[in-house]
């Protein structure tokens, strides 16, 4: 899906501590302060895509973009329901990775214009290696009992696509929020395809050893 969608030139964010939004990736969100229902409202009436950042490291809350990452995923809403208090539940679903260049607005929620980040070495003969291999240990961890939801799960069993499978994992699997930083900022596919096997390894132990 996230091929067929053109970014906008701006997108709305929504800084959040622990929170990241990787392509593909499906991230429930329930919207209750008054500036992200604004945000929100600015993002049904645009494109419905907004991004979810970061927030640096002892950071609670962000004052300015200096306190969150500036590189992040855009989703867009594929569900939204409001709620008769004025909060809404919805789905926001990841299309692609984004630099944010610059900010036109930084209050009540920041705007900013986007830069698309694409991955690199995507069809190499080492890239569908690796893969193998974190489908591998994806496989020891639902013999632990962690396992993708069922649709997704059947998907990857036969998945081509690297990129999307170490996204999926990444987001599901990898819970150092930094460590997902990391992953969301590696280009390089093989790269970040080792990095998801590193991680697995050592946060889910003798599960994906």
């Amino acid at each position: 899906m996230g091929e067929s969608i053109a970014l906008p030139d701006r997108v709305p964010i929504m800084p959040l501590p622990g929170a990241l939004l990787f392509p593909h990736a499906l991230l429930p969100l329930h919207i209750f302060e008054p500036r992200y229902r604004d945000m929100l409202e600015f993002a049904l009436r645009e494109h419905r895509m907004f991004s979810v950042a970061l927030l640096k490291p002892q950071r609670n809350d962000w004052r300015s973009p200096a306190d969150f990452f500036h590189v992040a995923g855009v989703g867009f809403i594929r569900a939204c329901v409001g709620r008769s208090d004025g909060t809404s539940n919805l789905i926001l679903q990841g299309l692609h990775r984004v630099r944010f260049t610059g900010f036109t607005q930084e209050s009540p929620f920041p705007v900013a214009t986007i830069e698309r980040l694409d991955s690199t070495a995507t069809g190499s003969v080492e890239a569908d290696a690796l893969g193998a291999k974190v489908v591998e240990l994806y496989s020891k961890l639902k013999t632990a009992g962690r396992q993708l939801p069922e649709k997704v799960d059947q998907y990857l069993s036969d998945l081509n696509d690297m990129e999307m499978l170490a996204d999926l994992m990444a987001a599901t699997f990898v819970n150092d929020p930094l460590r997902r930083q990391q992953l969301l900022e590696e280009l390089s596919l093989t790269q970040r395809l080792r990095l998801v096997i590193q991680y697995l390894r050592e946060e889910t132990g003798s599960a994906a050893a």
